[in-house]
């Protein structure tokens, strides 16, 4: 079965719903799909969007996603593009087609398994999942956070942990391992304080919380090894100061139901366990063929952001291997990056439908927050300012609001604002069922 017939408009067909692929969609399908100068499509696998740096506050239960999550069906309908629900099997660059197998969300689904999409550019947005290194135990007994679907089950976990104890009468202590003390890690191990706290404030309070204790573990020799050093030094001060037990150079070797182990022969109790240290491109990417890709599986674009395979596809954000000019690094797997490549695209995509020559992506790096729970941030803005505090935080928020904003325009990104402000002023702290 093939969709999209043949058309008198451009096709263009973007692949992931990401920060970067929504971002990206929104400005297409309001001017070129509105228009009516091309067809827009956009392909996922799942049927909501979640801007990812929200997965920690969701899997420790202190934000309730159902008031955050993005319907890909219900936002293509007021912004002119088409929504497909699907996930990426392969990619016939010859002919301009991709194979997309369906998203099995019931026992309904009938017909073929596997469908055919045309395009005339297609832009592969699909961003990254978390590597293991295939450390032996991790798959088996560690909980990811590169979905909305994991960070709930975490939730899940974490809170039936805590109806557990309650319903005892032993005192109970309850240990949890993180893995990774990057960005993700470190609000992870931040929020998870908060909400220790929340849980008792409820009466949840059999799990004391003095016995849930919190281990952050870094392989390197500090943590957050992407921002400076001194932005560092204040995050682990923050960490110990709310209780974290902080190890760096720690390797881990390999975990099991109750423990982490390290390449030193140690071990520490860890019921509950997070592995977010870091990323890889997902299977799909992986799996493509004839693509030139790096070490880490992206694939190689030009400055121009075109594939080097075809200049017909296009590839950005964490999937993509970008080095804008030659004298300056590859560009992180960072949402800053993906945002600004998306709005880049949405420009250039304008000019290779005139027929024009394609400009080239300048990075202009704004700097990097790390969220410490509800009141707190660190980080450092256009590489020589450090934040930290409530001023710090202030702006960790904004780069959300900034991100709805371009999804749904200011009028109703501030609708947004003010709903969540009343919301979080009348509702739980944190999610209890």
């Amino acid at each position: 079965m093939t969709q999209h017939k043949k058309s008198e408009m451009h096709r263009i067909v973007i692949v992931g719903g990401g920060a970067g692929g929504l971002e990206l969609v929104t400005q297409l399908g309001d001017s070129l799909g509105k228009s009516g100068k091309a067809q827009i499509t956009l392909v996922d696998m799942k049927l909501n969007h979640v801007w990812k740096p929200l997965l920690h506050e969701i899997a420790a239960g202190t934000m309730n996603i159902h008031d955050e999550a993005t319907n890909y069906y219900a936002h293509a309908a007021k912004h002119h593009y088409e929504f497909v629900l699907g996930c990426l099997e392969n990619v016939i660059a010859a002919e301009k087609k991709i194979l997309i197998s369906k998203t099995q969300l019931s026992k309904y689904n009938t017909g073929a398994e596997t469908f055919e999409l045309e395009y005339d550019t297609l832009i592969l947005a699909v961003g990254s999942v978390s590597n293991d290194f295939n450390t032996a135990g991790v798959v088996e007994h560690c909980h990811y956070l590169d979905s909305l679907q994991q960070a709930e089950v975490f939730q899940q976990d974490l809170l039936h942990l805590y109806l557990d104890a309650q319903n005892s009468k032993e005192q109970r202590q309850l240990n949890i391992g993180i893995i990774g003390a990057g960005a993700t890690g470190v609000e992870l191990a931040a929020e998870l304080t908060e909400a220790k706290q929340n849980f008792n404030k409820y009466g949840l309070n059999k799990l004391q919380q003095q016995n849930v204790k919190i281990t952050l573990i870094e392989g390197a020799e500090r943590i957050l090894p992407a921002l400076p050093e001194n932005v560092a030094e204040h995050a682990h001060r923050q960490l110990e100061q709310m209780n974290i037990n902080v190890l760096t150079a720690q390797r881990v070797e390999k975990v099991d139901a109750d423990k982490i182990y390290f390449n030193d022969g140690s071990s520490i109790d860890a019921e509950l366990k997070v592995w977010a240290a870091g990323i890889k491109v997902p299977p799909v990417i992986a799996n493509l063929e004839g693509f030139a890709k790096d070490r880490m599986g992206r694939v190689e674009v030009y400055a121009t952001l075109q594939t080097k395979a075809d200049p017909n596809i296009f590839a950005f954000g964490d999937c993509a291997h970008c080095q804008p000019r030659a004298n300056e690094p590859v560009l992180g797997p960072r949402a800053q990056v993906a945002s600004q490549q998306a709005a880049f695209l949405a420009e250039a995509l304008k000019l290779r439908l005139r027929g024009q020559q394609l400009p080239m992506f300048v990075f202009s790096d704004k700097g990097s927050l790390v969220s410490l729970s509800k009141n707190k941030a660190v980080g450092e803005l256009l590489g020589q300012v450090n934040v930290q505090g409530i001023v710090a935080k202030s702006m960790y928020v904004s780069l959300y609001r900034m991100h709805q904003a371009s999804i749904y325009g200011y009028a109703h990104a501030g609708l947004l604002t003010a709903k969540d402000f009343v919301s979080r002023k009348i509702s739980p702290k944190i999610k209890l069922h």
